[in-house]
């Protein structure tokens, strides 16, 4: 609760563990008690110190009561306040002297405060102070001694004279006093905040305050940490709490907001917060009049509060507004595991908590399993599988650590081989409070991650998660929130090892080694043993499914636990390892299924009685079917049917039934000789693609396709006339694949097609025109197109061309004019381009290619203001054209000149196929190694196989209407450089990979 723990954790671990005062007080009650005494302990109580006043008049006697000398033993810091009559009591000389061997035999801190006295009349009893000393000296001259020496000890101890302090104002000097008092008790926390004791908090308590901006008092500071549960964000909260509290007027920690609201209210909490600041009880009738209490009372405070393990917007709501609850200077820290509760509540900043390095890790698990009195063989090795096990997480360590700790060698072992199948359950139980904080769709998508799709990437899982009904874009964004998942910089699904463990967890639930009794199974050892075991028993638990690899012994049995899943909605089968042609497959298909990828389905139909209603997708790869279904199967919801490498299929199904079906896709299926005419009728379809359907000779009429985005028919060799005339009337078309087809030309315009980005023709052998080509492309693939020779006019209306090939193919006799009208598009001046072809005109006309790889660039002045960009164009053998990557180093100044590189290239030299790059300056003014200043460049050339004969490099004036200005070049040499620029889809794949500022950079071209 909140007042109690922030008193508490206002002391550093070391002594809160053995102390139980923070301070003690002694003092001369006539001289100070009702005055400079009772203002310091409230002062001191109120930054929440936990001090020791004794209120008792102290009687003359012998010895000080046993109350008296236990509570100096039990405290950190023993605050003597000498006033003129302090030594008028044996009693406090008594005190006085314990104090001393305390300090002398515990460390004890001792801190004098001279009150109405000089240090050198305590030192020498003089004065005031040595006049009523020598009355107790006469009383008891056996002690005399004694106390003479200590009051010499504790005078020549660093204190305060308080008439020195603040010009002897007590208030100011009591601040002054606590404030000290604070900070050396906060130098012990720092002391115990070592990698030694707290492994790793220092550096991520520096990274923390440099966020809460402690000096900046005028404004008030919310800030957040976040992390999933065991990561330490508790543990951080406090440490900062108790290093950073002596700079505000008072301060408090909630623990544990979500639980507590729950076992009490919120009203409870909010009283406890009133109570902590103002060390009053105030009771809270109605969560809104808290709101208003703690506004009223904080709005002119600098305090610090800390929230701990919020999990509920209301919590904040009730617990901490808004910044203008505070006053100026405040600080309120936030821990949960949920970030959008911070970025909602509109919080400062976001600190997302680093779990443990490997290092850190050993460090810490040690100081919880080593035993140094018994160590076990072989520990370095067992402690680093556990610490793998582990992955950083601090939670982990110390249960683990704690467990192992008086464990022998084959205990160790059969704990890590425990672990494997049954996880900690203190450690499951604990990180399963945020996934029991989702809604149900949300721990329906969390599971089918953690046993699916971790390592997938996450384009290839949106589509099943989507079938399945999640909503993932919504549902995907709230796990990571609540740091359940990450997506990696690739694309790919990922999570902590525990926490994926602990979604195995709960799906095997009560029943670990019952898989038939599981929501999800994707383990094949598990579906094997099912095999084995009683097929025909009803599966109804079972709603997914994955079996990478099936055998021969059990696919029949598999089979039939399939046809026993009746509520199945997601099914993914690997390839089968038997012969599919002796195999009938299921009897029975769950009509729940929503997803269905089956790799290896035998010859068999699908059942008749399957009637998949909510089916989404469907995916059958080399399988051995005829036909799916017999004659028309409704599926009102199927948006994907992709059929691959299906070597037995004869006809594709009626598409009437499947009206919202988005993409089609057909590869391999080498026996298919018919296109039922109904595909033609689809509006809703995005994308067809059909490729490498040998015996298909003919297509739909496709004139109704309004919605089409990608139309691939290649490799099906289509001869003149057989391509759809109504590809020309697709107006959303955006890509366009015909390669592979025997067609000499194509009979229907493209020029209306003004959305279309993408026209690939490769391998067309027989086609010896292009059409005339819409304005909106911006890539042409026509590679191997042995009866092409020339462009002609079809790039007359081209603004966006910047991506061209046509290599392997005919000598190509006009392409200088194809990259004047490239160099003269609408994306010159900000892109790249990339033009790749069969002959040597263009690099004729390139009048500054050298031999060889290297060359080199004078700049003129203002070149950055009158020029785009740097042209390059390489001349390549043939052997060369087998790479698709490109590296070109850039340096700085002219690099030594070798004489084999001086000579001008010439067409005896070979190279027979011409590279042409285009790099806007625009695409590189981000680069670091980016500076207008330069004299000159050199550029070497590289590539995967690569042998090139010439190159050269010029530059490209803006706005250029026609012709190509050149600027001289002579050869040069290389090495390699730093960061990353990469283009849009839709242009070439151009990136700056390696940049040395001033030195170097490296771009390279993927083509």
């Amino acid at each position: 609760m909140a007042s109690s723990s922030s008193s508490t954790h206002s002391a550093p671990v070391s002594s809160s563990q053995s102390c139980k005062y923070d301070v003690f007080l002694s003092f001369r009650g006539d001289d100070t008690r009702k005055t400079f005494v009772d203002h310091l302990y409230l002062a001191l109580v109120d930054r929440h110190i936990r001090t020791f006043k004794d209120d008792e008049e102290r009687p003359q006697g012998e010895s000080i009561r046993p109350s008296l000398s236990k509570a100096i033993e039990e405290s950190r810091i023993a605050i003597v306040i000498f006033s003129k009559n302090y030594a008028n009591s044996s009693w406090c000389l008594e005190e006085l002297a314990y104090i001393m061997k305390c300090r002398d035999k515990r460390g004890l801190i001792v801190k004098p405060i001279f009150y109405d006295v000089e240090p050198s009349d305590v030192r020498y009893q003089k004065n005031k102070f040595g006049e009523v000393f020598a009355k107790q000296e006469a009383k008891y001259d056996n002690k005399a001694k004694l106390w003479r020496k200590v009051l010499v000890e504790v005078s020549n101890i660093a204190g305060w004279e308080l008439k020195n302090i603040a010009n002897g104002y007590e208030a100011q000097a009591i601040k002054k006093i606590v404030n000290n008092i604070q900070v050396s008790m906060l130098s012990d926390v720092d002391e115990g905040l070592t990698d030694e004791n707290l492994v790793g908090m220092r550096a991520r308590l520096k990274d923390l305050e440099s966020l809460l901006e402690i000096g900046s008092d005028g404004v008030v500071r919310m800030v957040g940490i976040w992390g999933v549960g065991g990561s330490g964000k508790t543990t951080l909260a406090t440490f900062i709490c108790m290093e950073i509290s002596h700079h505000f007027h008072s301060h408090c920690i909630v623990e544990n907001v979500g639980e507590q609201s729950i076992k009490y209210d919120l009203k409870r909490l909010q009283e406890d917060i009133l109570l902590a600041f103002s060390k009053k009880e105030v009771t809270v009738r109605s969560v809104m009049e808290g709101k208003t209490h703690i506004q009223s009372m904080l709005h002119h405070q600098k305090v610090l509060l800390v929230l701990d393990g919020v999990d509920k917007h209301e919590q904040l709501e009730a617990l901490g507004g808004s910044h203008e609850w505070f006053g100026g200077g405040s600080r309120i820290i936030i821990t949960t595991r949920d970030k959008q509760l911070l970025e909602a509540h509109k919080v400062d900043e976001i600190y997302p908590v680093r779990l443990l390095s490997h290092n850190e890790a050993i460090q810490l698990f040690n100081r919880y399993a080593y035993n140094q009195r018994d160590p076990i063989e072989d520990y370095e090795n067992l402690s680093s599988s556990v610490v793998s096990y582990a992955d950083g997480l601090p939670l982990a360590l110390k249960v683990l650590g704690s467990f192992l700790y008086d464990k022998d060698n084959k205990e160790w072992l059969s704990t890590l081989s425990r672990l494997e199948d049954i996880p900690e359950a203190g450690i499951m139980e604990t990180l399963k409070i945020s996934y029991d904080g989702l809604k149900h769709v949300e721990k329906a998508l969390f599971l089918d991650i953690a046993c699916f799709f971790r390592g997938k990437r996450k384009d290839y899982a949106m589509g099943i998660l989507e079938a399945c009904n999640f909503h993932p874009e919504i549902g995907l964004k709230v796990l990571r929130q609540k740091a359940l998942i990450t997506i990696l910089s690739n694309g790919t699904f990922d999570m902590h090892d525990l926490i994926e463990e602990m979604g195995h967890y709960i799906v095997r639930g009560e029943h670990p080694n019952n898989p038939e009794k599981h929501s999800r199974v994707w383990k094949d050892e598990d579906i094997s043993n099912m095999c084995l075991g009683d097929t025909t028993m009803d599966y109804d638990k079972i709603e997914a499914m994955r079996y990478d690899n099936y055998s021969y012994d059990d696919t029949s049995s598999f089979f039939k636990i399939v046809s026993n899943m009746k509520k199945l909605r997601y099914l993914s089968v690997g390839s089968a390892t038997s012969n599919l042609k002796k195999l009938r497959g299921p009897n029975f298909l769950s009509n729940e299924l929503r997803f269905i990828d089956w790799k290896g389905y035998p010859t068999r139909r699908f059942p008749d009685s399957f009637k998949p209603m909510k089916l989404v997708v469907l995916t059958l790869e080399n399988s051995l079917q005829k036909k799916l279904w017999k004659g028309i199967k409704h599926l009102p919801y199927l948006k994907v049917l992709m059929l691959i490498g299906m070597k037995k299929l004869l006809s594709t199904t009626n598409f009437d039934g499947l009206p919202c079906l988005q993409k089609l896709r057909l590869d391999d299926c080498y026996e298919l000789e018919e296109m039922h005419p109904s595909l033609g009728n689809l509006m809703s379809l995005e994308h067809v693609s059909i490729l490498d359907c040998d015996r298909l000779k003919t297509f739909p009429t496709i004139v109704h396709m309004e919605n089409l985005k990608t139309l691939e028919i290649g490799y099906i060799h289509l001869k003149d006339g057989k391509i759809p005339s109504g590809i020309g009337e697709l107006f959303n078309l955006q890509e366009l694949n015909l390669s592979g087809n025997d067609f000499s030309l194509l009979n229907f315009s493209l020029s209306q097609l003004t959305r279309l980005k993408l026209l690939d023709l490769t391998d067309c052998v027989n086609l010896f025109k292009l059409p005339e080509l819409p304005s909106s492309l911006t890539i042409l693939k026509a590679d191997r197109c042995h009866s092409l020779t020339t462009f002609g006019d079809c790039h007359k209306n081209c603004k966006w061309l910047c991506d061209v090939s046509l290599m392997g193919g005919g000598i190509i006799h006009d392409g200088g004019r194809l990259l004047e009208s490239m160099l003269e598009a609408k994306s010159i001046d900000t892109h790249f381009m990339l033009l790749l072809l069969e002959g040597v005109e263009v690099a004729k006309g390139f009048r500054t290619l050298v031999r060889g790889n290297r060359c080199r660039l004078q700049l003129p002045e203002i070149w950055c203001n009158e020029f785009c960009g740097f042209l390059m164009c390489a001349m390549l053998t043939k052997s060369s054209y087998q790479s698709s990557y490109v590296e070109i180093c850039v340096y700085q100044g002219m690099r030594n000149i070798d004489s084999q590189h001086n000579a001008a290239w010439n067409e005896s030299d070979n190279g027979k196929y011409t590279w042409v790059g285009y790099v806007s300056f625009a695409s590189l003014r981000l680069a670091t190694w980016w500076d207008q200043t330069y004299k000159a460049l050199s550029f070497d050339i590289y590539g995967n196989y690569m042998a090139c004969r010439g190159f050269g490099v010029r530059l490209v004036k803006k706005s250029e209407e026609s012709g190509l200005p050149e600027t001289p070049t002579d050869s040069s040499s290389s090495s390699s450089s730093s960061s990353s620029s990469s283009s849009s889809s839709s242009t070439p794949k151009f990136k700056i990979k390696h940049e040395i500022p001033s030195r170097s950079m490296t771009i390279t071209c993927e083509s």
